[in-house]
């Protein structure tokens, strides 16, 4: 039997504390159907008996608080809600346990914004992690020893888990149910949840907005800049020689600032810009293509699916109503 905690934290999610419990109760009931003995026993662990989400509105009563719980083979730490560092402030109990039970075997799953209470942990430190892809930015800045991955969906370091962005812990609950179980477990289960169950990249729902999370006024100008002018021809010289900054100044303190090269920033604009003419409109790849600032379709549709995990036409296709009529 695998004793998993489902911790309740202030700010939770609600979803993100049902949705495992049923996941993991569900597959009790598939074991059993099979003729074999359950694996799973769940258990709601908080802080106190009773705990308030959504601004009030619902209640979570807990089986156990902190003190109570039994040992946990499986800890996983719902995604949180609201200002993330009061978040973490409220949660702060958690997190000397947390690290107890670890040390002493246990495994650690994150939900989407669970990664802000577990990276507090300092267990993420030096490991890969992924989180919501629109709070990466936030993430990095609090967390600068942690490998952020956001492209990910799922990331696995040696019995610590996490995953992107919000539904996307779906995915992480099936790869864990096929790690205790089996694949053939794995795949009735997403197959009884309507779910997807090998998306391993969250690229495709992310939106680029640029890092403006910092201390370089000039660097904000820069971006600025890039951003008014994406469509263009632009030279990291250029950039350097107009803001009057060293080249090899100037790339050091962009990086720093942003997170990304000027080159993989200005990337990243014209693709996000791509993106929004392919979602809407009936223009075709190339024509998208040269407003952004393209001229070689390779090229282009290399950097796309590079961002995006999807090529230009599947893109479209996916997500502009017209291409279905």
């Amino acid at each position: 039997m695998k004793n998993v905690a489902i911790l309740v934290p202030e700010t939770a999610v609600i979803e993100a504390v049902a949705d495992p419990r049923y996941l993991f109760t569900a597959v009790n009931e598939f074991l059993k159907s099979a003729g074999k003995d359950p694996l799973f026993k769940v258990q709601l662990v908080g802080l106190c008996k009773e705990v308030k989400v959504t601004e009030g509105i619902f209640s979570i009563h807990v089986d156990a608080v902190l003190k109570e719980a039994q040992k946990p083979d499986l800890i996983i730490i719902p995604a949180v809600s609201g200002n993330l560092e009061r978040a973490i402030k409220l949660n702060q109990d958690f997190i000397p346990w947390i690290v107890e039970q670890y040390k002493e075997g246990a495994e650690v799953a994150s939900l989407c914004l669970g990664a802000f209470i577990l990276a507090s942990t300092g267990l993420l430190n030096g490991k890969t992690c992924s989180t919501h892809w629109l709070f990466a930015n936030e993430f990095q800045e609090m967390f600068p020893e942690v490998d952020l991955t956001a492209a990910k969906v799922v990331t696995d370091n040696n019995g610590i888990y996490t995953s992107g962005g919000a539904n996307s812990y779906w995915n992480l609950l099936l790869h864990l149910v096929e790690k205790y179980t089996s694949r053939e477990l794995a795949i009735l289960a997403s197959k009884f949840f309507v779910l997807d169950i090998d998306r391993m990249s969250q690229s495709p729902f992310s939106i680029f907005k640029g890092q403006k999370i910092h201390n370089d006024p000039e660097i904000g100008k820069v971006q600025e800049f890039i951003e008014s002018n994406y469509q263009d021809k632009i030279t990291i010289d250029m950039l350097s020689e107009r803001f009057a900054i060293s080249r090899r100044t100037f790339e050091r303190r962009f990086k720093k600032a942003t997170n990304n090269t000027v080159l993989e920033y200005m990337q990243r604009l014209k693709i996000e810009a791509a993106k929004r003419q392919l979602e809407t409109g009936r223009k075709t790849v190339n024509e998208v293509m040269y407003d952004v600032g393209y001229s070689n379709i390779k090229a282009f549709r290399d950097v796309f699916k590079k961002i995006t995990s999807m090529s230009p036409v599947d893109y479209r296709n996916k997500y502009n109503k017209e291409q279905l009529n």
